[in-house]
């Protein structure tokens, strides 16, 4: 500085040539691209460093359920006596899958298997597949105009997660994560606790185009007991921290060394984050995994001390703990690894009682206890499948897909509590008044993390990319 202040006052009193000014002034650019590099470098060694949000946030983090398979609305949460009424009836249908698509048929109405009750202050109608969440209705938003792109599961599911329907585009966590980073950096910020390998797979909670660090973390996988989860390779028995804490940082520098020398490589800088994130998750993991901490009367609330909620249970048991812990995006997976997702009855609807059975108490019991523990005002909670199905049947007692009209339910983070939002048809077969597509949903959602999902971009190949490509409203209507 001091040299930098004489140069100044001498090109006052006497005209500097070209060649001194380079001379005199060249440590002053190196140290100001040194700045520029060492900035550059401090952004880039914490790509899920806690950012701020474009406007006041709502929620502060998302767990997703997804029912995979497509639950049946008009057997679950969306009451039309219309649909009981003329069961049995014949309908005029035009088709929208496969060897079907625009051919015009007749098909016969059937009426939910199960009867409807209504719950709360709010009088939610319920059917008794679902009498836990019934009861927590009174904080629950209701979306019954809800319409997506897809008419088979793996189109469907992708869009679900990822706003498109064929191409490799990044997920839902990963864009949160990607604009808001995470508030632990011991831990990653966006899990997926048992994801299926089918229908999407990893693609669904993958990272695409946008860097690296963003990548959704598994842990575990469908079919795989919940109970016996944990992350992969965290501990090391054989050394002890200080010894692995001085390997690992002469492991770090000799990656560090690679980086620099190949210049900017996404993947190697990924996976040298990944290794710092996997070094401090060994203090913070294992504590957050290990459940032995719980009361008996949380474990009950769960489910987990019933056969049939055990499992579901743990896994929405781990959800509230990690929301706790401060993870930005958690999603919990009712999911299987076959060709045939868990809800998707094509001529067994019977077997939604199964899936109902072992997560409605789990779900129920989630909700309670964010609430109970002031964890719901800033937690957004997110049920859905990818689609719905028909009213009509498929087969003798089944029904088909129907991406027209279904329902999803939100909770807590912002929004109206004992609502409900937008109607399907008298029969429940399409989506009429408050319709809200997948863009729409995707887009209030990041509303109410303090994103402007317009604004929420990535530039690739010239072109701005974002969660919902070109489309998407917010639905102000649902905001408390």
């Amino acid at each position: 500085m001091l040299n930098t202040h004489a140069n100044v006052t001498r090109s006052v009193q006497q005209p500097l040539s070209r060649r001194e000014l380079l001379r005199n002034t060249g440590c002053g650019f190196g140290a100001v691209a040194l700045a520029g590099l060492c900035a550059e470098q401090q952004t880039q060694a914490s790509p899920l460093a806690e950012r701020p949000t474009m406007f006041a946030p709502r929620a502060k983090r998302v767990i997703f359920i997804f029912m995979q398979g497509g639950p049946s609305h008009v057997d679950t949460f969306d009451y039309k006596p219309e649909l009981i009424r003329r069961d049995g009836t014949h309908i005029d249908f035009v088709g929208v899958r496969f060897g079907d698509f625009g051919k015009q048929s007749k098909q016969k109405l059937m009426k939910p298997l199960w009867p409807f009750r209504q719950y709360g202050e709010s009088g939610k109608w319920v059917s008794d597949l679902f009498p836990h969440i019934g009861q927590q209705s009174d904080d629950l938003c209701f979306l019954h105009g809800m319409h997506t792109d897809g008419v088979a599961h793996g189109p469907a599911t992708l869009f679900l997660h990822t706003g498109a329907t064929s191409f490799i585009r990044p997920s839902v966590g990963s864009w949160i994560t990607y604009g808001l980073g995470t508030e632990n950096q011991s831990l990653p910020g966006f899990i997926t606790l048992g994801p299926s390998a089918a229908n999407g797979g990893p693609r669904n909670y993958s990272n695409a185009f946008l860097p690296a660090a963003y990548q959704g973390t598994a842990v575990g996988m469908a079919g795989q007991a919940t109970k016996k989860t944990n992350f992969r390779f965290l501990e090391n028995p054989r050394w002890d921290q200080s010894r692995q804490r001085s390997q690992f940082d002469y492991f770090q520098a000799v990656n560090q060394q690679q980086l620099d020398a190949m210049g900017h490589d996404d993947d190697l800088r990924a996976t040298i984050e990944s290794y710092e994130l996997a070094f401090r998750m060994q203090a913070a993991a294992p504590a957050l995994i290990d459940t032995s901490n719980e009361t008996e009367a949380t474990l009950k609330l769960y489910g987990i001390d019933e056969k049939e909620t055990e499992d579901f249970g743990w896994k929405c048991l781990l959800a509230r703990r990690f929301a706790e812990a401060g993870v930005r995006y958690i999603q919990v997976n009712y999911s299987d690894n076959g060709t045939n997702p868990k809800w998707d009855q094509h001529s067994d609807m019977p077997k939604h009682a199964v899936h109902a059975k072992a997560t409605d108490k789990p779900v129920a019991g989630l909700l309670a206890d964010l609430k109970q523990r002031g964890l719901l005002d800033d937690t957004l909670v997110w049920w859905s499948g990818e689609f719905g199905r028909t009213p009509f049947t498929q087969g003798s007692n089944g029904r088909d897909h129907n991406p027209r009209g279904f329902t999803s339910f939100l909770a807590g983070g912002g929004v109206r509590r004992g609502f409900q939002y937008g109607t399907t048809d008298e029969i429940g077969h399409l989506a009429e008044a408050g319709r809200i597509h997948m863009h729409d949903l995707h887009a209030t959602i990041l509303h109410l993390l303090g994103i402007d999902h317009e604004q929420l971009t990535y530039k690739l190949a010239g072109r701005e990319f974002r969660l919902t490509d070109v489309h998407g409203r917010v639905v102000e209507d649902i905001i408390a």
